[in-house]
């Protein structure tokens, strides 16, 4: 049975679709099969695996807004264990034309029931808003990894979005859990993101994953030539912290498993947490003492 997680984060520019293509890739590649799902109508997921627009594609817009099965749509992302379904910029549309339909937030999750038994893991990309494509994505997952720049701006929406993960945990999906807040764009050259990464640990604790992603020029290039970062330059730090990444995440299934229980986080632990993260949101110092330079390679 699949796991199906969503990357999500209304604010943009966090590393969601470097996170879901780089993640897939590497879980495929420690021998998970894998499919990643691309619900944002920019596509990038799409493109930084290599497949360049083309309108006789068919796209996770025919799967939930015409009802044609995701297995139909899915196609080989050209790695091993690897499957994508696409996505094009008819997705704009679709997120008009789902108010009208029964079921609105759950076309998602019933089109992908089928997909559980074939895959071990499901990564669904998402768009930077808490639009109905967004919302379907976390009714059909499992649980949300959100990934989190490290820098000011970014910890004062954490509250923000945790407040919105719980109502949607009342009232869309009341088994949706946090799989992970990941730590992206991590300069250690610079005190402002040791001190985001560290007050993120203290607020959050093991809900923040070990692995954290650096800022790195090989994972800003390898979308460029179609190929995710392990396989465009596997000796870099990008490659090195999604491979880590990868292995955390199969862990933490493997000791859910073990347990017999799945990791779950208590609507009040959180609730507690995302108000100590918007009062503690101040105590981040806006000035950095470290002189800026290329990124590390």
């Amino acid at each position: 049975m699949a796991r199906v997680i969503a990357i999500a984060n209304q604010k943009g520019g966090v590393g969601k679709t470097t996170t879901a293509v780089n993640l897939g890739a590497s879980l495929a590649a420690s021998e998970k099969k894998t499919l990643i799902i691309d619900s944002d109508p920019q596509a990038n997921t799409t493109s930084s695996l290599g497949f360049a627009k083309d309108p006789s594609r068919r796209t996770l817009y025919q799967g939930i807004i015409l009802g044609e099965p995701l297995e139909r749509i899915a196609i080989d992302a050209q790695i091993d264990g690897l499957d994508l379904i696409p996505s094009d910029k008819n997705l704009v549309g679709a997120a008009v034309e789902l108010v009208s339909m029964d079921n609105r937030e759950y076309r998602l999750r019933e089109a992908t029931k089928s997909l559980r038994e074939k895959y071990e893991f499901i990564i669904i990309d998402c768009p930077p808003s808490l639009d109905l494509l967004t919302l379907n994505a976390l009714a059909a997952a499992d649980a949300v990894m959100v990934p989190i720049q490290c820098e000011y701006l970014a910890i004062e929406g954490v509250s923000e979005l945790l407040d919105t993960l719980m109502r949607l945990r009342r009232t869309i999906n009341p088994s949706l859990e946090i799989e992970g807040i990941l730590l992206t764009m991590y300069d250690d050259r610079t005190t402002l993101s040791k001190q985001v990464a560290a007050d993120l640990r203290s607020f959050f604790g093991d809900k923040v994953f070990e692995t954290v992603i650096p800022r790195n020029v090989r994972l800003a290039e390898a979308p460029s030539h179609g190929m995710p970062v392990i396989f465009y330059d596997i000796h870099s730090k990008g490659a090195e912290s999604y491979i880590q990444l990868a292995k955390e995440v199969v862990t933490n299934v493997q000791k859910r498993a073990g347990q017999g229980t799945e990791r779950t986080d208590s609507g009040a632990a959180t609730g507690a947490a995302a108000s100590a993260a918007s009062a503690g949101s101040g105590s981040i110092g806006s000035s950095d003492s470290s002189s800026s330079g290329p990124d590390s390679q």
